[in-house]
Formats: structure tokens, C-alpha cells, sequence
């Protein structure tokens, strides 16, 4: 059962880094170096905040693993175990939101006179297929969007699974044992 807690740690801090990464790299859609293509919202912030929290969680439990039978690390890794499983679906949610929306296409005539933003102009949900051209600048940037919105899918699930079962067999020793402390012989 130690086992289990130990590779949950490693999960959690693996996909809470490619999670964090995730949401630093779409500050810069399709790699661009041009500044005005930066930018800060709810869709690039929940990958990152999510993923740090991930991170921790998987420090935790490997803290807690490794026989420091202190009360508190198990304490811990319950709770944040408890917030990682809050997040998880939160950061689906906004993925989902995300990708059915589209992406903030900056068209080619930003300014005051400019359109600025092209994703609100375009009908829900955002027809990758239709329109292959829509965001003009910067150039591929519909595909670079979704691909990053179904990462984002995918780790938050992943994240929310590992999650679950490590509540599930830390809530198991909570009901059995009386409380959550691991025990000198590593049982």
C-alpha cells in the first residue's frame, strides 16, 4: 500500500509540472515573440495554479512516504489531496469552456478602428473545420489553442484519477486505523 502513495506523488508532481508548463507556454501562442500576443486570463491562469497545487500534493505523499511518520505530512497530503479533487474538475471545466469558445484571435487590423479580439465574433462552439484561416496573426494559432485545451483535458482527468485514489485508499487507513499516520513497519 506504501507503494501506492509513493508513485501517486510521483504522478501528481509529473503531470502537475506538464500542467504548470502547459499554462506558461500559452502565454505565448505559437511561440510567438511578439508581445502584444501575451496576455493573462482564467484559461491560462487554472493550468498553472492547478498544476502548482498537483505539485505539492505529489511532494506530500512522497514526504509522507518516505516512513516520516509525523502526523502533520499525512494531515497535509489529505488535505491538499481534498483541494487537489476540487481543482481537478474546475480545470476541465475551463478547458472545455475554452476550447468550445475558440481562441482570442488577434486579426490583423487590432487598434482602435480594429475588430481587437475575433474569437466573440465567431458562433458557439468555434468551427475549427469551417474556417481553417480565421485567426490571421498569429498563423496557426486555432491549432496550437486546441491542442493546448486538450492537453489541459487530459491532464486535469489524469490529475483528478490519481487524485481519487489516493483520497480513497487515505480515507480507507482514516476509517480502518482511526486515523490517517502511516506506521514505523510501513504498514
Amino acid at each position: 500500500m506504501q507503494g501506492l502513495y509513493k508513485t501517486a506523488g510521483r504522478i501528481l508532481i509529473t503531470l502537475g509540472a506538464l500542467s504548470v508548463f502547459s499554462g506558461v507556454i500559452a502565454f505565448f501562442p505559437v511561440f510567438s515573440y511578439k508581445l502584444w500576443f501575451t496576455g493573462w486570463s482564467v484559461w491560462i491562469a487554472c493550468p498553472i495554479w492547478n498544476g502548482a497545487l498537483a505539485i505539492m500534493t505529489g511532494i506530500l505523499l512522497l514526504l509522507a512516504h518516505k516512513e516520516w511518520t509525523q502526523r502533520h505530512l499525512w494531515e497535509a497530503s489529505f488535505t491538499f489531496v481534498i483541494l487537489s479533487i476540487l481543482g481537478c474538475p474546475l480545470h476541465f471545466t475551463v478547458a472545455l469552456a475554452s476550447a468550445l469558445l475558440g481562441p482570442y484571435c488577434f486579426y490583423s487590423f487590432w487598434g482602435i478602428a480594429g475588430t481587437n479580439y475575433l474569437g466573440y465574433a465567431v458562433a458557439f462552439p468555434f468551427p475549427y473545420a469551417k474556417f481553417p484561416s480565421v485567426c490571421v496573426d498569429p498563423p496557426h494559432y486555432e491549432e496550437y489553442h486546441l491542442t493546448l485545451q486538450a492537453l489541459d483535458l487530459c491532464l486535469s482527468f489524469a490529475m483528478l484519477c490519481v487524485s481519487l485514489t489516493a483520497f480513497i485508499t487515505l480515507s480507507a487507513r482514516l476509517i480502518r486505523n482511526g486515523h490517517i499516520n502511516g506506521q514505523k513497519n510501513g504498514q
